[in-house]
């Protein structure tokens, strides 16, 4: 090979090697954690009787008088009537002595209704929920965040997660021995993995069960801890070191 050549060959060589880049992959991950304002509760009143209008009558007039009560303790909250129904109730069944089963014949019937109380009023919380279980049953209750506070903290968990990003990459970069000037930041990946959706958000498992109370006497305030709820965020950054 002639000096020319061999000039021109070791001149690529030395450009590729200056080119050369090495890409990183690195993942980040950021959270924020804020204090629940946001209480759903669910309530049912439940009749029974022979007579199946007799039934849908004292549901409809309960939940009447749950709803003004509800409206009245807290007169900001979000009402949501929800889950009518009508059963009819069976007696247990047991076989004729030529071994058939009986055709099933009613009994009575259960007549049920629930509404939904969304509210951010949770100073007021136990009362409100004592004064509608005079008539009321509490079904089911749950904490979480108003859509005003998840996009607050959506910001925050977005500024975090990047933040971690960057911190990732400067001990990236010293454990290379390079400088985080190197660095170039190619692509920002909130979805990539597929596996970056926030947790957290979720409406919290039902943490109360009862039973409907029998009566309307006076019913003691029960004790409510909102707790709090932690979004989190992952993303994957590719990092190109020149």
């Amino acid at each position: 090979m002639s000096l020319p050549k061999l000039l021109i060959a070791a001149t690529l060589v030395l450009a590729s090697q200056v080119h050369a880049q090495t890409l990183v992959i690195v993942p980040a991950f950021g959270e924020v954690t804020h204090p629940n304002d946001q209480a759903t509760a669910t309530f049912l009143v439940e009749e029974q009787d022979k007579d199946k209008a007799a039934a849908a009558s004292r549901v409809n007039q309960k939940m009447k008088q749950g709803l003004d009560i509800l409206r009245k303790e807290d007169p900001q909250a979000v009402l949501k009537t929800q889950g009518y129904y009508t059963y009819p109730i069976y007696p247990e069944q047991r076989p004729l002595p030529n071994g058939t089963m009986p055709k099933p014949v009613a009994t009575g019937w259960r007549v049920g209704n629930y509404v939904e109380m969304k509210t951010t009023s949770l100073a007021g919380l136990a009362k409100t929920t004592a004064a509608a279980q005079k008539v009321l049953g509490l079904n089911n209750l749950s904490f979480g965040l108003t859509p005003a506070t998840l996009k607050k903290l959506d910001d925050q968990r977005i500024g975090a997660t990047y933040r971690n990003l960057t911190e990732r990459i400067a001990s990236i970069a010293k454990a290379m021995g390079r400088n985080t000037t190197d660095a170039v930041l190619d692509t920002v990946d909130f979805e990539g993995s597929g596996n970056y959706a926030a947790q957290g958000e979720a409406a919290a498992a039902p943490m109360a069960m009862s039973r409907m109370a029998k009566d309307s006497g006076e019913v003691s305030e029960p004790t409510f801890e909102p707790g709090e709820t932690t979004l989190q965020m992952r993303l994957v950054g590719k990092v190109k070191f020149k």
